[in-house]
């Protein structure tokens, strides 16, 4: 499991930022687990898989720290 903090919401997707990785982490509401999309706040720390999508590598698995 890796970790980082929510830079970005919008509206069922968002984005992860990991120290010292250059590209954020696209992340969607269906891979969260035990929280609601709209429970989550830019600064969150989550805890999360990287796995790769069709557009590069997205966060799966996703629970709150």
């Amino acid at each position: 499991m890796e970790n980082g903090k929510i830079v970005r919401l919008n509206n069922g997707f968002g984005f992860i930022t990991q120290e010292g990785k250059e590209k954020d982490l696209f992340f969607h509401a269906n891979e969260l687990k035990n929280v609601q999309f709209n429970e989550l706040r830019e600064g969150d720390e989550l805890s999360f898989e990287v796995a790769e999508g069709q557009k590069g590598l997205n966060a799966v698995n996703i629970s709150r720290v």
